[in-house]
């Protein structure tokens, strides 16, 4: 099947609207709201110099178009083979993308993104970098880590979460972000996991035909689901702990209030997790979010100025 792949005739020319497809636009909204939340979280320690529209700007083209790009198009060449099964209509398995096209694609997507993250700054350059690495990592052998669910989803959920966000910061603090933006960086990653999880419900069949091993084929329907939900919780909770112990209470209250609506939510979506993971996904995540940006609000406000 590679070989049918990879020599499609060389008089085939890539098709434009093809590879705007392998960049999954859709993907891109996740690392970009991570990054504003990095930004604003840094505002108090950002250099008169560094705030202009046009380098957060900048920032948030790299986090989605770029990075999130680049990652979408390495999953897609390296998955090119069961999507030929799968999904014959993708752009590489249809000719769209003909030869090695996407692989040269994501190549000089990859170092076009970590061009603009080093002209950012170095911390920006490094963290871009160790995405890429993950995307990599994620999606090609050997490690492949999207074979086993702990390991491909806490990938994908670093990446797009914590460390977009901590990119937002460093572009706007001009340097290494401050501790506390970093570790609630990271506890949102974790709660990311969970979100990720939310995407491997649809799939149980085709992943246990392929032995992949997400958190659902591991444990089974619902223990994966209640996995997911207290992944998703956790970090929560312990954020509103720290703003309130770091000064900023009423906006640990809010994240409460927020996840108070994420577990009602959820109760919904355990009773049929197949069924309502879209649903959840729609509704519960957008809570989730919600609640990062009032930490990251927090952050550049009252605790950052305090």
């Amino acid at each position: 099947m590679s070989r049918l792949i990879a020599d499609t005739p060389a008089g085939m020319r890539p098709i434009v609207s093809a590879g705007i497809e392998l960049l999954k636009p859709i993907t891109w909204f996740a690392p970009m709201w991570a990054f504003g939340c990095g930004a604003i979280s840094a505002r108090s320690m950002a250099e008169p110099d560094r705030t202009t529209v046009w380098i957060v700007l900048a920032g948030i083209v790299l986090a989605g178009p770029l990075l999130c790009g680049a990652s979408q198009v390495v999953n897609d060449w390296f998955d090119r083979h069961v999507d030929a099964i799968n999904e014959p209509n993708r752009p590489i398995p249809s000719g769209r993308m003909p030869g090695r096209s996407a692989f040269y694609l994501a190549i000089v997507w990859t170092a076009l993104s970590l061009a603009v993250a080093f002209a950012l700054g170095p911390w920006v350059g490094l963290a871009s970098a160790l995405g890429c690495v993950l995307s990599f990592a994620y999606s090609a052998p050997p490690l492949r880590l999207k074979r086993n669910g702990w390991w491909g989803n806490a990938a994908v959920a670093f990446a797009y979460e914590g460390l977009a966000w901590f990119t937002g910061a460093a572009v706007v603090a001009g340097g290494l972000p401050d501790a506390k933006i970093i570790f609630l960086a990271y506890l949102y990653s974790i709660g990311a996991h969970g979100i990720m999880t939310l995407n491997d419900f649809k799939a149980i069949e085709g992943d246990l035909a392929l032995g992949v091993r997400s958190l659902p084929v591991q444990y089974g329907v619902k223990p994966a689901a209640l996995i997911a939900c207290l992944v998703m919780a956790m970090p929560q909770l312990l954020v509103a702990a720290l703003l309130a112990a770091w000064g900023a209470p009423l906006y640990g209250l809010a994240i409460l209030a927020l996840l108070a609506g994420q577990v009602m939510l959820m109760r919904r979506f355990l009773d049929d997790p197949r069924g309502r993971a879209p649903w959840y996904n729609a509704t519960g995540t957008s809570l989730y979010v919600l609640g990062m940006m009032v930490a990251a609000f927090a952050l550049g406000g009252v605790i950052g100025g305090s």
